[in-house]
């Protein structure tokens, strides 16, 4: 049987399989009747990031829902978490997000939640996957008096900027406080300057002109160089950048420096934690975060949790232990409290809650955690065997790590979305750090690049 479901949902290429319009109606056929109850009628919210191709599947995924039976709604562009949050909100089966994140434009995916609003299980995956690859769903579909029909969600939008706004205290507010948003020409182009405006902030927004080609183009939370200049442009008191479904964040402080995910998850849960908030004295991350991390947990008495990586594993972990925050360095924050899913707009409402409350400008309170230099590399490979069976690249490891002693760590691991290894190196200094990521890269593109 083949394989669809990847750690973030199927991903690839758009109109190339998986990310062809046949498999999309499949997945959509078969995501109904997975769901399908008797005496019930399945409803699947579909929504979508601004890509070309996100029109195709769109239309893929609606046509596979009605012709087995179910009824979807159509909310159009919306970040990711809107999705999630307007499935759980309208008490629907499930929803399906038509995005690939951070990847660039020629790439998409689909995300499926449950009508928890929480990503579906591996068990369901598996069932969808079965089905899709099994031939038997033309079999399946029922008769034409039972076909589904298709509804637009126009108020969608304002719902989740209802729901972001009411996860920002009443006590605070932000009159006046001058903000730049980067929306990377992707989901949160609309909903989030609206959300931060009628909260009374001094929005300036950048990349906000979607063409369908421009997502995530050398702008929004992988590149913040545009961001750091109009936050100084501005004289803005915070610089906020989104990727491309809206489910991260990365700051900019008002000196021009970039705050990673693992400063602002320490940011708010030290707010979390002196609120009487932070439940079980717990924060979730990933291996992937900073060893600074680890250093400021301790310092400000709480415990620190590393889960594998993806956003999936650290909301798994966090359940199973009992956490309301955590997330990754690359700024994707879940906060259970307010939201089942990681949610960049809702964490820039939290960070700008910690801010206003210290009274304190953001370049201070970076300062809460020291960053480890660390150097991260991204080399593109053609295929993904086991780290441990390139012994090259094994021994090239075990040489970094001895050298390093207990001044560092190295990080080898593949993309769970991309054909791409990740070289991470964390040491005493930048020199070292970059020498020896250099090294482990030359590596990688040598065996398997």
């Amino acid at each position: 049987m083949g394989k669809l479901f990847g750690t973030d949902g199927i991903r690839g290429e758009a109109n190339r399989y998986p990310m062809d319009a046949m498999t999309a109606f499949a997945v959509g056929q078969a995501m109904t009747r997975v769901l399908k109850r008797s005496g019930h009628t399945t409803r699947v919210i579909i929504g979508k990031d601004t890509r070309l191709s996100g029109y195709m599947l769109e239309s893929a995924l609606e046509s596979g829902v009605t012709s087995m039976g179910g009824v979807p709604y159509l909310v159009g562009v919306l970040p990711t978490p809107g999705i999630a949050f307007i499935t759980e909100s309208m008490r629907a089966d499930a929803g399906a997000v038509i995005s690939a994140s951070h990847n660039p434009y020629q790439d998409n995916g689909i995300k499926l939640f449950s009508g928890a609003g929480f990503k579906l299980s591996d068990a369901q995956e598996t069932e969808i996957e079965e089905l899709v690859f099994g031939g038997k769903l033309p079999d399946m579909v029922p008769p034409p008096h039972d076909m589904g029909r298709a509804y637009r969600l126009e108020d969608a939008p304002g719902r989740y900027i209802v729901f972001l706004k009411n996860t920002f205290p009443r006590t605070l507010s932000m009159e006046g406080l001058k903000i730049v948003l980067d929306t990377a020409n992707g989901a949160t182009y609309r909903v989030a300057p609206d959300a931060f405006t009628e909260l009374g902030a001094e929005v300036t927004v950048i990349h906000n002109e979607p063409n369908g080609l421009n997502i995530n183009e050398e702008c929004g939370s992988q590149h913040t160089d545009d961001l750091k200049r109009a936050v100084l442009e501005n004289g803005a008191a915070i610089g906020l950048a989104f990727d491309g479904d809206g489910d991260r964040l990365i700051a900019v402080d008002e000196k021009g420096n970039e705050i990673t995910g693992d400063q602002i998850m320490i940011i708010c849960a030290k707010m979390i934690k002196e609120e009487g908030r932070l439940r079980n004295d717990l924060l979730v991350s990933t291996i992937m975060s900073n060893m600074g991390l680890g250093v400021a947990c301790k310092k400000y008495g709480f415990k620190n949790h590393a889960a594998k990586v993806g956003d999936r594993y650290v909301l798994e972990d966090m359940q199973r232990l009992g956490g309301v925050i955590g997330g990754e360095e690359s700024g994707h924050v879940i906060f259970l409290d307010h939201h089942t899913t990681g949610d960049g707009i809702l964490t820039a409402m939290q960070l700008l809650a910690a801010m206003l409350k210290a009274e304190k400008p953001l370049s201070e309170m970076a300062g809460l955690m020291d960053v480890f230099p660390q150097k991260l590399i991204n080399v593109d490979v053609k295929s993904k065997p086991d780290i441990q069976s390139i012994p090259e690249l094994v021994e090239a490891i075990k040489q970094v790590e001895l050298e390093l002693n207990e001044e560092g760590r190295v990080l080898v691991r593949y993309s769970g979305t991309q054909n791409m290894c990740r070289v991470m190196v964390e040491g005493p200094n930048n020199e070292i750090t970059d020498k020896y990521a250099a090294q482990l890269a030359d590596v990688v593109r040598a065996t398997i690049g």
